[in-house]
């Protein structure tokens, strides 16, 4: 199973990103409200409290979902420059027909569908929100356990992989795999448009990506981000701009090596249902969100129609 639980996005108004992604995406809305002070001081972020948020799922009925809190626009961000959450990766069953889809919405895109040389399994594309959040739009063209890639059930399915930039992406990888039943696999090279275009580098200039998995499915990208990249500039005790947290399930939060921002403790509404979570900060200060479950219950859990 796939360890994501929930991505959190920073948004100008969250009953604005909500109504975009019902939309665009054909996600259905199933909680909201606002942030409650225990758990922005779970984040370290102490001014999302009081602040709206809505919480949405694929039409899959998968368990992996998207948050959308309200903040303040950072105006030093850029996307898929600095270091931390660059991206969300959702899995969609024809990329041609998503790119004609969204061609004139208020996703802006980056990133027309195309083949990458080294990784025929899959057909991308990218687009980029009005929050400045970045999205993979991938066709998987082989499913299964040999691929680690799922096949989507509804046009525009779950967020299936997390993307992140890294100063030093083999460190990052050891961090997860300390944290999570992570195995790590090699790093692999590929001309990387998206992360080019926003370095300005050449169209054929390799990067590396590390990707983990969980029972043979992936659900993390480390990519080895350029010399140029900096860190993530935030308002002060805000949650980071665009791509601002994911969560991740884990059987046993007492057996998670520190520190904690605050000790896991329960959490409740569709995200949590709950269960204990607590959240780490990376060395760069990423933010990574724990939430304990058993890894073997079914993530679906809703009618398609």
């Amino acid at each position: 199973m796939n360890l994501i639980r929930a991505i959190t996005l920073s948004v100008a108004s969250a009953p604005a990103a909500a109504r975009r992604y019902r939309d665009w995406f054909d996600y259905i809305p199933i909680d909201e409200g606002v942030v409650d002070d225990e758990l922005a001081l779970s984040w370290g972020s102490n001014a999302a409290a009081g602040q709206p948020f809505f919480v949405l799922r694929s039409r899959s009925g998968i368990k992996a979902d998207l948050r959308l809190v309200q903040n303040a626009p950072h105006a030093g961000y850029r996307p898929m420059r600095t270091f931390g959450w660059a991206a969300l990766e959702v899995c969609v069953t024809d990329v041609q027909a998503v790119h004609a889809r969204l061609r004139n919405s208020p996703f802006r895109i980056i990133g027309p569908p195309g083949a990458i040389a080294n990784l025929p399994t899959i057909h991308p594309m990218q687009v980029q929100g009005p929050d400045d959040e970045v999205v993979f739009l991938t066709q998987i063209l082989a499913s299964g356990p040999a691929t680690g890639l799922p096949q989507a059930q509804v046009p525009i399915d779950r967020p299936f992989i997390c993307v992140l930039g890294s100063a030093d992406a083999p460190a990052a990888a050891r961090w997860f795999a300390q944290r999570l039943p992570m195995i790590a696999a090699p790093p692999l090279s590929i001309a990387y448009g998206t992360l080019n275009r926003a370095f300005g580098l050449p169209a054929d200039r390799h990067h590396d990506f590390i990707t983990g998995a969980h029972a043979a499915e992936i659900f993390l990208e480390i990519d080895q981000y350029p010399a140029a990249a900096t860190s993530r500039a935030r308002h002060d005790h805000s949650l980071p701009p665009a791509v601002a947290l994911c969560s991740f399930l884990h059987s046993d939060l007492d057996a998670v090596p520190g520190p904690w921002i605050s000790r896991p403790a329960r959490r409740y509404g569709q995200i949590y249902e709950g269960r204990r979570a607590g959240t780490q900060q990376m060395p760069d200060g990423t933010l990574v969100e724990f939430i304990e479950a058993p890894l073997h219950e079914s993530p679906c859990v809703m009618d398609a129609s």
